[in-house]
């Protein structure tokens, strides 16, 4: 290992812009198919698919639809992990792409409930269920091809990027939702401008697939890739699957994982997407004022993400991490009363502050996760956890923060579901060990993955 790393190092630093460029642009292109059903939804699906109910029943059977799509996500990652473990991060990569394109462009050729009645709902159901899973499998390779090809130094710099994907989509497919309500009656965008932005989608992803096609695997796989044939070869044994290693060896990490994401994926799906239903349908905004809100909130999160990601290369993962959990937990409570005033400046406030604590989370969360696992398991264990965990938090926040509303018809409840979320990321964080500066191909498989004697005293299986 120690003769080859001088070899790798120059080619993988020349090669390290374009692997953060094609894992951006693939992110934010994936990220945008996700996050255009979730504004839709909040603001058109309920009309379309669900026309017989009242607007806030419509509303909540619309978010339903969006909810399914999470469950998709860990069988994505479990199928993605496997093969993205076995087989190279490049491949599947590309494969979660087309996947993620074809279901989003189909979305857009769907006919609606005045078309087909029922049919229309269960076909817009199952598209979603193939983003959910095409997304499971995206976020573990897209940070990992950056994280395995960089210097441990600045890692949580450089495995940031990739998460500006999340605040660049939902910025473009809030932007592009704007300017059709801008430039068309609600009419007309009822009628076929909703399907535009979906229709988009397939332009996006011939321009993502130029990209990620050009880049390499990952230096660090290849390297462990070897040496696993060469102990396969010696002791003529087969290697554990990616996931039955995870679950052995990782499974401690798996649940700090889970428990760190709670309060970034709820926050996150609260604020950017219930808000839109909340401020329009309870409030009386106009749609237009909604977007333009989550617009700016993107744009000021998009430019803070590799902010957060350097800050946790200097202080450490946890203390960042835990400022964006405490903070969220506490401006919950500032949040809806902002968005109560009933002023676009009071909407913008709100939402770009919830997202400025939501990035002191989701920026370190790449490398935080990546430095976990072992490389032979890495995919599998970050998936795993991340993905998992989105079962249990923005999969049903937007349906819980609309069922919510609906029966106590205050937003308490909601600021008060989110705070819950944030002791329980504050408490995994802090069961973490400190994990920056930490050398991936170092990273055992042993019960105690983070002590170098563990490496020294034991064969690397990594």
């Amino acid at each position: 290992m120690t003769a080859s790393a001088p070899a790798s190092a120059p080619a993988a630093g020349r090669s390290l812009p374009r692997v953060v460029a094609a894992s951006l642009i693939g992110t934010t292109i994936e990220w945008y198919d996700y996050f255009l059903y979730g504004t839709a939804a909040a603001l058109v699906f309920n009309k379309l698919f669900f026309p017989t109910s009242d607007p806030l029943t419509g509303t909540l059977l619309s978010f339903l639809t969006y909810a399914i799509g999470f469950a998709a996500r860990p069988l994505g990652a479990l199928v993605f992990g496997h093969f993205g473990d076995r087989i190279g991060r490049k491949k599947l990569l590309v494969v979660s792409l087309l996947l993620m394109g074809g279901s989003t462009t189909l979305i857009g050729c769907l006919p609606t409930y005045d078309s087909i009645g029922a049919a229309a709902p269960v076909l817009l159901t199952a598209l979603r269920l193939v983003q959910g899973f095409a997304l499971g499998g995206e976020w573990g390779g897209a940070v990992l091809l950056v994280s395995e090809h960089g210097d441990q130094r600045r890692r949580g710099f450089w495995a940031s990027w990739p998460q500006g994907g999340a605040p660049a989509g939902n910025l473009l497919a809030a932007g592009v939702l704007s300017l059709l309500t801008t430039v068309q009656s609600d009419a007309t965008f009822l009628a076929w401008g909703w399907r535009v932005p979906f229709l988009l989608s397939a332009v996006l992803v011939g321009v993502g697939m130029w990209i990620r096609l050009a880049v390499d695997e990952s230096p660090l796989f290849k390297e462990a890739l070897a040496r696993a044939e060469a102990r396969k070869g010696a002791q003529a044994e087969a290697e554990q699957p990616p996931l039955v290693a995870v679950l052995r060896h990782h499974w401690r990490e798996v649940l700090v994982a889970m428990g760190a994401r709670m309060a970034e994926n709820i926050s996150y799906y609260v604020m950017t997407t219930f808000v839109l239903a909340y401020a329009v349908t309870h409030v009386h905004l106009p749609k237009q004022t909604a977007l333009n809100a989550v617009l700016i909130a993107s744009a000021v999160q998009f430019a803070l993400i590799p902010v957060f990601g350097a800050l946790s290369d200097r202080v450490g993962r946890k203390p960042v991490y835990l400022v964006g959990a405490v903070g969220v937990g506490i401006w919950a409570f500032v949040f809806f009363g902002l968005v109560d005033t009933k002023s676009f400046g009071g909407l913008v406030l709100a939402v770009t502050i919830g997202l400025v604590f939501h990035s002191a989370m989701y920026a370190p969360q790449a490398a935080f996760f990546s430095e976990l696992f072992a490389t032979r398991m890495r995919y599998s264990g970050a998936s795993m956890g991340a993905q998992f965990a989105s079962v249990a938090a923005g999969a049903p926040a937007p349906l819980i923060a609309t069922a919510l509303l609906k029966d106590y018809g205050s937003s308490t409840p909601i600021a008060v579901y989110v705070a819950i979320a944030a002791l329980v990321t504050v408490g995994a964080v802090l069961c973490a060990r400190e994990t920056r500066g930490r050398d991936l191909a170092d990273v055992g498989t042993g019960p105690e993955p983070t002590e170098q004697a563990a490496a020294v005293a034991k064969p690397a299986t990594a």
